[in-house]
């Protein structure tokens, strides 16, 4: 790891096709910031990414990365991970990506916690597929394919994470560039699954969840001299609290685990050879 690296050394050389003001920029930004604060550098860092526009950013990073499937980021973060524990495993997604086809994989991601870092994109719709209502969209949130609004509630992916057994969980907007980095920084430096839920708004086709809206309605929990976030019931009483939405680190177990540093964890694991088997390359070009 680099003592001197800057975050825009992650920056990679291709330009972000994400519509003017989107979210995603900051979110990513303050991504890099971490990681340059963290002491690492693109050569230590993997970038793991599902489909929707938060599935670009592995493009828009210089670092290892892999642009996966829809909602199946997180498991191959993990195996990244376990194979190669010295890597700095950073996972982005967005709300549809994570918390609709990915939610199985989020609930045992967190359980397991294994070290490494998930950041979502949280815009509150579908914006890649031209705006439809996501999990986490308002239950009267009208859109192309609910126009009478979605009448479910929407997913509270904190409460979720809490209830699964999360060791940190925090949540950030975008467009608060300091606060947002330390908070990405924190989780980065979590000895465990560090999660963030980023309010990262979509300018094109969310009109109700905007910069304003943020700006004006999220409560920092670090303006709070009693707020603890080791205590788990009070995060608990924040998390579920209907009439305020919260930023900063709202959970976070000091005593935190990681899955590779368990009992028996490493005796387990099978050995991983260096190069292909002997023979495999011939089988290859045999069978092509």
């Amino acid at each position: 790891m680099s003592s001197d690296v800057r975050f825009t050394d992650f920056k990679s050389d291709k330009q972000p096709t994400w519509c003017p003001g989107c979210g995603d920029f900051g979110t990513m930004n303050g991504m890099m910031k971490a990681l340059a604060n963290t002491g690492n550098d693109p050569d230590n860092t993997f970038v793991v990414a599902g489909i929707g526009c938060s599935g670009k950013i592995g493009t828009y990073m210089h670092s290892y990365a892999l642009h996966g499937v829809h909602g199946r980021a997180l498991p191959v973060g993990t195996g990244v991970k376990i194979a190669n524990p010295d890597l700095e495993v950073m996972v982005a997604g967005g709300d549809g990506d994570g918390y609709s086809i990915g939610a199985g994989h989020f609930v045992h991601a967190v359980r397991r916690n294994v070290d490494m870092t998930y950041v979502v994109m949280d815009n509150r719709i579908y914006g890649l597929t031209k705006g439809q209502a996501s999990p986490t969209s308002r239950e009267d949130f009208e859109t192309s394919t609910t126009p009478d609004g979605s009448k479910q509630p929407p997913v509270n992916p904190l409460a979720l994470a809490l209830a699964s057994g999360a060791s940190f969980i925090a949540q950030s907007f975008s467009s608060d560039a300091l606060r947002h980095a330390e908070i990405v920084q924190k989780a980065v430096e979590h000895d465990g699954f560090g999660f963030v839920n980023v309010f990262s708004p979509c300018v094109t086709f969310n009109d109700v969840d905007t910069y304003d809206y943020f700006r004006d309605s999220l409560v920092d929990v670090a303006d709070d001299d009693d707020y603890d976030p080791t205590d788990r019931e009070q995060a608990k009483d924040a998390i579920t609290d209907a009439d305020k939405e919260y930023m900063g680190v709202l959970y976070q177990d000091e005593n935190s685990v990681p899955y590779n540093e368990r009992h028996g964890v490493e005796a387990n694991k099978a050995d991983i050879p260096d190069g292909a088997p002997e023979g495999a390359m011939d089988l290859v070009r045999e069978f092509y």
